[in-house]
């Protein structure tokens, strides 16, 4: 038997996860294999009910556009439901259940996590899936205000209001306020989707700029912060960081955290 895990999406080629963890599984050994699958949305039950049939499958990193959708088909032992409210994580629990979770917050959080961020004005780009892990870490790093900017208003207003967290929305075209923290969780800016067109003047030099896109990894979001000599967090700092978590989880041992340089290397081909 050979033990594998996934990442589930649709599209899904653009996909960096399956590079990370076979990285890991050389690294250390291991024999198992990690491998990407395009999903329909009406194709996800059928997804779970045969991955779950299947000894051999030890979980599934779960993307765009499932995020949400793959809550109902595992259980939720941490009730990610009413906190986070989006998965991108299952896994093969006790007794064979299977088990969702979120590894995003986490991930995000930690190249942010010595910022100075309390009290602070943070703007996020997005009411999807992605941009739920982000407002559930921000509210724990006691944020003063989130700027929501979306297409829709009423869900993004749902989103902090479910957050519990103080703040406003605006359309996607809208004048940056001041902020310390600008982070786009959108799909804006991916290969094969629209462009993220939004003006980085009004942000201060202390402002740090953190693109969830990883593909590409220079975006022109942070090439338009580099311009102005802001600090800026690419998408393979979040990506790698909740696969860490992810990885642990699927094979039952910890990533090595001594290859970060090649590893990243390795993604930047």
């Amino acid at each position: 038997m050979t033990n594998y895990a996934e990442v589930i999406g649709h599209p899904i080629s653009h996909s960096k996860s399956p590079l990370i963890h076979r990285f890991w599984l050389n690294q250390l050994g291991l024999v198992g294999e990690y491998q990407a699958r395009d999903i329909l949305p009406e194709h996800l039950d059928d997804y779970f009910r045969e991955r779950a049939a299947d000894p051999e499958w030890r979980g599934c990193n779960v993307t765009i556009p499932h995020k949400i959708a793959a809550l109902d088909h595992v259980t939720d032992l941490g009730d990610v439901r009413s906190s986070i409210g989006a998965i991108n994580t299952v896994f093969r629990g006790a007794n064979g259940i299977l088990v969702g979770t979120n590894t995003d917050a986490g991930g995000f959080y930690g190249p942010i996590a010595d910022l100075p961020l309390a009290g602070e004005t943070a703007v996020v780009i997005g009411a999807g899936g992605a941009s739920r892990a982000v407002l559930f870490a921000l509210g724990q790093a006691d944020i003063g205000e989130v700027v929501l900017l979306a297409r829709n208003g009423l869900k993004a207003a749902g989103l902090l209001s479910h957050f519990g967290l103080k703040g406003r929305v605006l359309p996607l075209t809208a004048r940056l306020p001041d902020s310390a923290l600008l982070v786009n969780a959108s799909p804006l800016g991916m290969k094969g989707q629209e462009l993220l067109e939004i003006d980085l003047t009004p942000l201060p030099e202390h402002a740090v700029v953190y693109d969830l896109v990883y593909a590409p990894i220079e975006t022109a979001l942070l090439k338009q912060a580099r311009a102005r000599e802001l600090e800026v967090v690419d998408g393979l700092e979040m990506l790698v960081g909740q696969a860490a978590i992810a990885f642990e989880l699927f094979f039952g041992v910890a990533p090595p955290d001594d290859e970060e340089n090649a590893l990243r290397e390795l993604l930047l081909r």
